[in-house]
């Protein structure tokens, strides 16, 4: 009535390297119900402006930055790490902004903080911010939820601001 299943038994070996092949019907990608998603693909490495490069002209980047040289132009990026030997001359913006060296200019992020050895001459537009004890700062400082969009100033229009929304008025003279 019973008997055992020749399944799991090994195949006799071939010489025929098509008969060695996985059998028709076996796919070597995995199945629907197995889908792994890939790992993410890892995070390129920052990009390293050295200590000796001078650079006149902006930059811009999705990815990270890390200025130990000199820059006279703006700098976009994801994350800024200004090195101690660099020196910004223009405005920075990104999400997230370290400051270790001298900027002169105003300075944008989501997240930005300034070292001890940190110098800044110029406002810094922020969502938070963190100013270690000995960093020289000078200028304004202000907090906006959207600091990365220069359009918005994140403040209420004053009421009456807008003529076209004031009420008509109507002098009749008879």
């Amino acid at each position: 009535m019973f008997s055992k299943s020749k399944i799991n038994e090994p195949s006799p070996k071939t010489t025929d390297d098509t008969k060695s092949a996985a059998p028709a019907g076996v796919a070597s990608a995995p199945a629907s119900g197995d889908y792994k998603p890939s790992a993410p693909k890892p995070k390129p490495p920052a990009s390293t402006l050295s200590a000796d490069l001078h650079i006149t002209g902006n930059l811009k980047t999705s990815g990270d930055i890390q200025v130990e040289g000199t820059v006279e132009g703006d700098i976009r990026a994801h994350l800024l790490t200004i090195g101690e030997t660099a020196t910004i001359k223009g405005e920075v913006t990104a999400d997230d902004v370290v400051i270790n060296g001298r900027i002169v200019g105003r300075v944008r992020g989501l997240k930005v903080r300034l070292t001890s050895t940190a110098r800044v001459e110029g406002d810094i537009i922020h969502k938070t911010i963190a100013i270690e004890s000995g960093a020289h700062f000078e200028g304004s400082v202000q907090r906006q939820d959207d600091p990365l969009n220069p359009g918005r100033s994140g403040k209420p229009a004053a009421p009456g601001a807008n003529p076209a929304a004031a009420p008509a008025r109507a002098d009749a003279t008879n």
